[in-house]
């Protein structure tokens, strides 16, 4: 019941507000409506007319151009044409006498170097790794060719095994004066060295193994 008595009055308030809105409107729209008078008069043009621009031309006087002069040309100067000489320069006083060459016997002839055993040329430094944080030393053995370059290089003995690979291919790179025995290059097994890695500091002082 409470809710049908809050519809009918809903309906009631509603009904009133609408016709006093319409009552509202009504005056409005009855009311005599007076246009306001506008002040001045107000005119333009449909084809207004565009006043020409005086274009202000510039007057340029050009100087008759004057004469020039050439001036004559330059003397000629005679040259003398050098004669050229009679006499010769150089003569040839000497001769080279001549002579028989000495009789080589090439079987019996032999040219004698002393034996010798293989002596370094070129050292090629090691490569630091990157990875080292202390200096080492690796001890290769290898052997040289008749033609004095190293092979079967291997690291006997390193203080740290990242060194082993850097010190193979340094001697690789080696040049040796190869081993002579009777006047021939021969091999040459079983040579030792000796590679040092020496690492420093920001200060440049070693750091120790």
């Amino acid at each position: 019941m409470g809710m049908i008595f809050r519809w009918i009055g809903g309906m009631v308030i509603a009904a009133f507000l609408t016709f006093a809105l319409f009552v509202a409107m009504k005056i409005l729209i009855s009311g005599d409506f007076k246009p306001q008078e506008k002040s001045g008069e107000l005119s333009f043009e449909i084809n207004p007319t565009v006043e020409d621009i005086k274009v202000v031309k510039r007057t340029t006087k050009i100087d008759k151009v004057k004469k020039v002069i050439t001036p004559p040309p330059p003397p000629q100067i005679e040259r003398q044409q050098a004669s050229q000489p009679n006499v010769a320069i150089a003569s040839l006083e000497g001769a080279i006498p001549e002579f028989e060459p000495p009789k080589i016997d090439r079987q019996n002839f032999k040219i004698q170097v002393s034996d010798r055993d293989a002596q370094p040329l070129v050292r090629i430094p090691p490569i630091m790794p990157p990875r080292a944080e202390k200096s080492g030393h690796c001890k290769v053995r290898f052997d040289v060719s008749p033609e004095g370059q190293p092979f079967n290089v291997q690291a006997t003995y390193c203080t740290q095994s990242l060194f082993e690979r850097a010190s193979t291919k340094s001697v690789q790179k080696w040049k040796y004066n190869p081993k002579i025995v009777d006047g021939r290059g021969v091999a040459r097994t079983g040579v030792e060295s000796k590679i040092s890695f020496r690492l420093t500091d920001e200060r440049g002082k070693i750091i120790p193994e």
